[in-house]
């Protein structure tokens, strides 16, 4: 970005009132069982208009990072889940905020529609930075099931695809320490992510929020969390996996500490990161694409 721009780009996470196939009867109610969308909706469930948001985002990030130029990131829910004449005009009303170099359309892999894949590659061939950021969390189906997530990884096979035969960047979002998997269930998906070829990559720690399904499950003693070293542990070998063309966009989740259950580390995100570098520099790995700085401290806050 800083190449491409001459200058810090930020996102803007904008909540545009969209709801999940998962939660209205499409293919199921609850949702996922660990999902709150309080836990990352900055806006909870009574949003703003899309310019205040994208306003109001712009008046914090100028006072704490001082970047001026913005990515509207699309975050809570599905939101490529509404006729595309509707979701034009919500992604029309944020690209036409001034400073606003781009969008970032965070979605499931079961609910992106070739009309809509057409309407970002439209953005991008107007110059507009265009990011598609898919939810897949495991490549696993039993997995999938078990959170009863309403997809399984064919779903993101045929995204994927489709997606990358327009050009659009697509960044992949995979869960760590979801229930029945360890370390094999998690090299397996990245590489199975990898073969088909993905622009960028999140990793999220699984975490216990109030009112979930999940919440149950880790109140019986069914559920465990991972520990704080375990989880940079595993970070890590990800990123060691991982060739240094793909980009990560995010190596850990927070939630609000009024509904975070467990495990607390979730709470505080710049301990985690300073764990996950700390593991790569003593294992004497740690680099970003066409960019080496000498001191961690640095590119962390570069990245974020």
């Amino acid at each position: 970005m800083l190449r491409r721009y001459g200058e810090r780009v930020h996102k803007i996470s904008i909540d545009a009132s969209f709801t999940c196939p998962n939660r209205d009867g499409s293919l199921g109610i609850g949702g996922c069982t660990f999902c709150n969308n309080t836990s990352f909706s900055p806006n909870g469930r009574q949003p703003a208009e899309i310019n205040q948001q994208i306003d109001a985002g712009k008046f914090i990030i100028r006072k704490r990072t001082g970047a001026r130029k913005y990515i509207a990131y699309f975050q809570a829910y599905t939101n490529t889940y509404a006729e595309t004449e509707l979701l034009q005009q919500q992604y029309n009303r944020a690209l036409q905020q001034a400073d606003v170099v781009g969008i970032s359309v965070g979605t499931r892999p079961d609910c992106v529609a070739d009309s809509v894949l057409n309407l970002l590659e439209k953005y991008q061939d107007d110059g507009y930075e265009v990011w598609l950021e898919l939810g897949l969390q495991s490549a696993f189906d039993k997995t999938l099931e078990r959170v009863n997530r309403g997809h399984g990884f064919d779903a993101y096979r045929s995204t994927l695809i489709r997606a990358r035969q327009r050009g659009i960047q697509v960044c992949t979002h995979l869960i760590i320490g979801l229930p029945g998997e360890n370390e094999k269930h998690y090299a397996t998906t990245l590489d199975r992510v990898l073969e088909l070829g993905v622009d960028g990559l999140k990793l999220h720690p699984l975490h216990v929020v109030k009112g979930t399904q999940l919440a149950n499950e880790w109140r019986r003693g069914k559920y465990r969390p991972l520990g704080l070293n375990e989880y940079a542990r595993i970070a890590a070998d990800l990123i060691q996996q991982t060739p240094q063309d793909v980009i990560f966009h995010r190596l850990t989740a927070t939630a609000s500490e009024n509904i975070l259950l467990a495990p607390a580390w979730c709470a505080h995100k710049w301990k985690t990161l300073n764990l996950i570098a700390e593991e790569l520099e003593s294992r004497n790995h740690f680099y970003q694409p066409s960019l080496i700085i000498d001191n961690p401290a640095v590119l962390m806050q570069a990245t974020i």
